[in-house]
């Protein structure tokens, strides 16, 4: 049995889930991988000298087993997102860590503890096995899958999963993840594949449009609401991309940030009006590595006042961290938000106390989504109120390439990659819905 099977029973429209259930599993599939061994190939490099195309492999390894409250997928497509930048580049450390601690959990958990590590927190696919315990889900169900995989064996994680000690998101703090052409992954990470999207635009959403729901949307994070000024720093990109959606969709004014005009252009086909070009109007919010320039941060909030109509922002979406954060404190009016998912520019983050505590603000710290979030932002995927923003599609050949164009921002919106899938526009399952979405579709493939 080879992977060629199992692609000709994905595309066969007769196909039960039988005759997925009587497939013979292959011994080996192709997987994109970064090896321990070589965790020091970029050392003392700077972070933009590290290239992903040198440390990222395409490796033939051996079909994982299957654990109870798992389940095996056939990946059809996968997108990149940055977690698998930082685990090609090794920062801030190596993933390996991750791992080796992950393996000392219990017998089973020692699959993962390998001197490879197979990378991805998206997929679109078919499951092909489930384990025991698994009722929800049977062979030939076509899915997505959410990144955290959590073990849910203490009390502190059943009001919120992201908060369980054992969470982990998957394809970057485990193996067997979605770049790949299997992955392995627990029951509860599936959510039903939206019927009108091909595979690439269904895998391209997941870690990114689910973190932006939490970030900006559930009671774990800024709670928006009808009405609310939203600043979104890289608003054209994987992550800001959705959180632009989201505050459009939910009655909020996005304030978008970009840094070209052609990512303004990217925002204005997405419905956003107010948007901020910071390179062409020169922000520069550190004087030298150790300083701030607070009167750049002045000028910043004048901009946003100008567009609002003299109003604050209520949130602020921070992803880049070091180099914005205090603009970010500064700007959100007083009483309001800054929530914060990542530190692409740094981890040290610095701003001026003295407007966040006499201005009674928030942060808010936000990490990925638990289940009912991710399922609730892929439900929005799925009745066509949020879109996939995927701007270019690459073969699992080229997955170096790809997440060369992501850590180098060469890219726009989110980055496909291709696994089983032998071209783009399979999977499409309800032609009556695209139809009715198909210029909006298009307007988002096309950014």
């Amino acid at each position: 049995m080879t992977v060629k099977d199992i692609l000709d029973a994905i595309q066969s429209k007769d196909a039960t889930s039988a005759d997925f259930a009587a497939l013979q599993l292959p011994e080996s599939y192709r997987a994109i991988t970064v090896h321990k061994d070589e965790t020091e190939m970029f050392a003392g490099l700077a972070t933009r000298d590290k290239d992903p195309r040198k440390s990222i492999h395409l490796d033939d390894v051996p079909v994982p087993e299957l654990g109870p409250g798992e389940a095996l997928v056939a990946v059809m497509a996968s997108s990149v997102n940055y977690n698998s930048v930082w685990t090609s580049i090794f920062e801030p450390l190596p993933t390996f860590g991750f791992l080796e601690r992950y393996g000392k959990l219990s017998e089973l958990t020692k699959r993962h503890d390998l001197p490879y590590h197979i990378i991805g927190s998206d997929l679109a696919g078919v499951v092909l096995r489930t384990g025991p315990g698994v009722n929800a889900w049977k062979p030939g169900d076509e899915v997505v899958a959410h990144c955290l995989s959590v073990e849910l064996e203490s009390s502190d994680g059943h009001n919120d999963t992201m908060l369980d000690p054992e969470q982990r998101i998957w394809g970057f703090e485990t193996n067997f993840g979605g770049l790949a052409e299997i992955a392995l992954v627990k029951s509860n990470q599936l959510m039903p594949k939206p019927n009108h999207l091909s595979w690439e635009e269904a895998a391209a959403p997941g870690l990114v449009n689910s973190t932006a729901y939490r970030q900006l949307v559930s009671r774990n994070g800024a709670q928006m609401k009808q009405g609310d000024n939203v600043l979104i720093w890289g608003a054209s990109g994987g992550l800001g991309s959705y959180a632009t959606q989201f505050a459009l969709a939910g009655g909020a004014t996005p304030i978008c940030v970009v840094s070209s005009e052609q990512k303004a252009e990217i925002c204005r086909k997405m419905g956003a009006e107010l948007i901020i070009d910071r390179s062409a109007e020169g922000y520069k919010f550190w004087k030298d590595e150790h300083t701030q320039d607070p009167k750049e941060w002045k000028r910043f909030g004048k901009r946003i006042r100008e567009l609002t109509g003299g109003e604050d922002v209520d949130i602020v979406f921070e992803h880049p961290g070091r180099e914005t954060f205090g603009a970010s404190v500064y700007v959100t009016r007083k009483g309001g938000t800054i929530v914060t998912c990542a530190s692409t520019s740094g981890y040290q983050h610095e701003y001026d106390n003295r407007y966040l505590w006499m201005s009674l603000k928030r942060i808010v710290g936000s990490h990925f989504a638990n289940y009912r979030e991710a399922w609730e932002a892929n439900r929005l995927v799925a009745k066509g109120k949020i879109h996939p923003t995927l701007s270019k599609v690459y073969s699992l050949e080229d997955t170096g390439q790809a997440a060369y164009d992501v850590h180098r921002n060469l890219h726009q919106g989110k980055v496909g990659v291709l696994c089983l899938a032998p071209e783009e526009g399979l999977g499409v399952r309800d032609e009556e819905m695209r139809a009715e979405h198909i210029d909006a579709i298009n307007r988002f493939r096309n950014i």
